[in-house]
């Protein structure tokens, strides 16, 4: 037996990892792998572990490239810059040798940040069927990096992962921002591009900031510390997994929908004679049922003509606050457990019958206003034929609870996705990163101000890579729009984006035009890619003559009772969609913000109120919502939201 398969015999006897079992066998992290692009034009790093003192050999193209382990393991090397191009084999050789294939040279871009940037082109699967249909290409790949948290170090490597090229099965795991982006790039220029899906929902911008960048922010810092240490971690999650089981225990056993002693809810037989009536779309706390949290049923009887009869067909239920499960006929079609996923459930062929038909649905609100979220899709639906299910429905209380908590979120907490998450890919050489984020923050708009910047600042430093394009989305439209000018978080968010273009190479797509009210996660990235892929266009492929933003406030002038404004990028003219310029509201010295007349002329927008003789300051789109929002140029890319004053509501 020859001495390395005796060391791995004894490894797997004594159940050691055969990592250190084997330690004199060089390997590989997780991105240096097959397939993998490489930055083109760039000195490149491949890197790795092995015994102490080993030698390592890379042979690549036409070169070899030699190093030797140091103390701890660790080697690296640097490759000759390459163009665009591949495929390419290399060649490691150590005491072990590995062998990588489909190497490519292009542009890799990271792209980062929460649920806008994490969602899949699986979510938006309905709307981009085509786009799916047609997504192969061995040019277009995704590294996608395991969701985890490390307070403690930074990793050097990931736990998985592997790089995967585009195709109507495999993109349906890409991130749908980061594929459109990569889509358009490629489309225009051929480059292979390379995403490295580094996202987590739900993140603020602290958690993926260094243990060095939080010392500026002491209460981040002070959180990054206490959460060190892991058996305050454990206790967190023992003690939230109690609380909650027994939530949702007492939820199920009290829910009088369930109890043995009759037959279910669900199924269509029972008499529903004296359950109240609630328009759907809609929330029970609008009804005499009131806000309460627990277990409400909902049910309607519908018509199925014989067309639908043997089809297999979806039930769509838009969404719901928070989680559901849905029977057709008495069998159980789907169920999910939180309110953000559209509700899109198999109906297999021959569930439906002619005639009538009965959908049940039992809802769990956990807190705040529990049913139907409106202007959603409620319909069965084969590929041609749909049946509406909005209307009256019959519903009642199974179980009243008081609201539960919410979980302990660890994992979004100061540090611990840079550590886990950013920190193993500093080596690798990138073109630069494309940021979905904000949302998360909205509850602490001014601070982002001073925490965006710092985090972008953080990556490049540690980066090494000098002042790498940085491109941003600026967060859309959403929630229920006011009826008067009124102050915002998520304005103050927008406006803490639009300032940290101040940084150096750093662009930002704006989006207001192209969120949903009643959705935090809008269905259209195709669009939101395509914005992000101008700005890079002109910011790191240095086509200067594009344009790829969106009118900017420069100035303000006030003349009489008239303000003025003037804007840069205004491309080829400033235009207004649909009519008059709208979303204007102008104020005094009072500080009392009406809405206002506007008008372009020049290229200026000039705004007024008959309420306001003297103007001090104006605002645009200063709204979660902003209704009417319609300031374009015409390129078609929106004017960013901004304001002329700084009084800050808590001010």
């Amino acid at each position: 037996m020859n001495m390395i398969l005796k060391r791995i015999w004894i490894a797997l006897a004594l159940g050691i990892p055969l990592c250190l079992a084997v330690q004199g066998q060089v390997r590989l992290p997780k991105l240096v792998s097959d397939g993998m692009i490489l930055q083109r034009d760039s000195v490149d790093t491949i890197w790795g572990w092995a015994a102490k003192g080993e030698r390592i050999s890379v042979q690549f193209m036409d070169s070899t490239y030699t190093t030797v382990a140091d103390d701890e393991g660790r080697w690296a090397t640097a490759l000759t810059p390459h163009t665009a191009g591949g495929p390419y084999e290399m060649r490691i050789t150590a005491s072990n040798e590995i062998v990588l294939h489909n190497i490519m040279f292009g542009d890799v871009w990271v792209c980062s940040g929460q649920s806008n940037m994490e969602l899949p082109m699986r979510r938006v699967r309905p709307i981009y069927r085509s786009e799916i249909a047609s997504s192969t290409n061995k040019y277009i790949r995704q590294f996608y990096v395991p969701q985890k948290y490390d307070f403690n170090r930074p990793e050097e490597d990931v736990q998985s992962g592997a790089w995967v090229a585009a195709d109507p099965k495999t993109v349906l795991n890409f991130s749908a921002v980061a594929y459109f982006y990569a889509k358009e790039l490629y489309d225009k220029y051929k480059v292979p591009i390379g995403l490295i899906n580094t996202s987590l929902g739900g993140s603020p911008a602290e958690s993926w900031m260094s243990e060095g960048a939080l010392k500026r922010f002491p209460a981040h810092y002070k959180e990054a510390q206490r959460f060190k240490d892991s058996s305050l971690i454990r206790q967190i999650e023992a003690s939230d997994k109690k609380r909650i089981s027994a939530w949702y225990d007492r939820s199920s056993e009290e829910d009088l929908g369930l109890q043995k002693s009759h037959v279910p809810w669900s199924s269509p037989d029972i008499d529903d004679s004296n359950w109240s009536t609630i328009q759907v779309p809609g929330y029970w706390a609008n009804t005499s049922l009131g806000p309460v949290n627990g277990v409400v049923w909902f049910r309607r009887e519908f018509n199925v003509p014989s067309a639908f009869v043997g089809k297999p067909a979806k039930l769509i239920l838009g969404r719901i606050v928070d989680a559901d499960s849905a029977f057709i006929n008495g069998t159980f079609v789907g169920t999910v457990s939180y309110q953000y996923p559209p509700r899109r459930y198999d109906v297999p062929g021959g569930l439906l019958k002619e005639g009538e038909n009965t959908v049940v649905v039992r809802v769990i609100s956990n807190i705040g206003r529990g049913g139907f979220v409106p202007d959603k899709q409620y319909e069965i639906a084969t590929q041609s034929d749909t049946i509406d299910l909005k209307g009256a429905w019959r519903f009642r209380l199974g179980d009243t609870m008081e609201p539960l908590a919410s979980q302990t979120f660890i994992r979004w907490k100061p540090l611990g996705l840079y550590n886990a998450m950013i920190a193993p890919l500093l080596n690798f050489r990138i073109k630069g990163a494309i940021w979905y984020q904000g949302e998360s923050n909205a509850d602490r708009p001014i601070e982002y101000r001073t925490l965006f910047p710092a985090m972008i600042e953080d990556w490049r430093q540690h980066w090494h890579e000098g002042d790498f394009p940085f491109l941003f989305v600026q967060l859309p439209n959403f929630m229920e729009a006011k009826a008067e000018p009124s102050e915002s978080n998520w304005a103050l968010l927008r406006e803490a984006q639009l300032k940290t273009l101040s940084l150096p190479n750093t662009a930002m797509a704006v989006t207001i035009d192209i969120g949903e009210w009643n959705d935090i996660h809008p269905l259209d990235k195709q669009d939101v890619g395509k914005r992000l892929a101008l700005a890079a266009e002109h910011l790191a492929y240095g086509d200067k003559s594009i344009v790829y933003s969106g009118p900017m406030f420069e100035s303000m002038k006030v003349e009489g009772n008239k303000a003025i404004l003037t804007f840069t990028h205004v491309g080829g003219g400033l235009e207004a969609k649909g009519g008059a310029v709208r979303s204007f509201a102008i104020a005094g010295a009072d500080r009392k913000f009406v809405w206002a007349n506007a008008r372009i002329e020049n290229n200026e927008v000039v705004v007024w109120s008959a309420d306001v003789p003297k103007p001090v300051a104006v605002r645009y789109a200063w709204a979660d919502n902003p209704v009417g929002a319609n300031l374009y140029n015409k390129e078609g890319l929106p004017a960013s939201p901004f304001r002329t004053d700084e009084w800050d509501a808590k001010q």
